[in-house]
């Protein structure tokens, strides 16, 4: 089968349409909407105080920790749903395989549960 550039084409159109859509909001807000910005407009938002020091500190290894440990669970549903969906066609060599990854992931698990880095104190 041979792919030729001409079965590109409505990407290539897709793609476009979105750039300039993409661009004509930009710049329809900027040319719509007021641009007055005011003290309350330039207040702290999101966790409802102002900031205090320096944004470059260092953050307890905890921090770390939780984020770590959240991408290596993401990362194990990430297997898990292409190979539930498979699960017929790969047999019994797929499905043992999947189970010594998922044995790897929960010795590693209650490792880390023993060690405490789950309790948040």
């Amino acid at each position: 089968m041979q792919l030729s550039l001409a079965q590109y084409f409505p990407i290539l159109i897709f793609v476009a349409l979105a750039a300039v859509l993409g661009v004509a909001f930009v710049f329809g807000s900027l040319i719509a909407a007021k641009q007055k910005p005011y003290p309350d407009k330039l207040s702290a938002y999101e966790c409802g105080f102002e900031a205090f020091g320096d944004a470059r500190r260092r953050f307890d290894v905890r921090y770390y920790l939780v984020a770590i440990l959240f991408i290596i669970f993401d990362v194990e549903v990430a297997f898990l749903f292409p190979w539930a969906v498979s699960l017929g066609r790969i047999g019994l060599l797929g499905f043992w395989s999947m189970m010594g990854f998922l044995g790897v992931l929960t010795v590693g698990f209650i490792y880390e549960w023993n060690k405490g880095a789950l309790n948040w104190e």
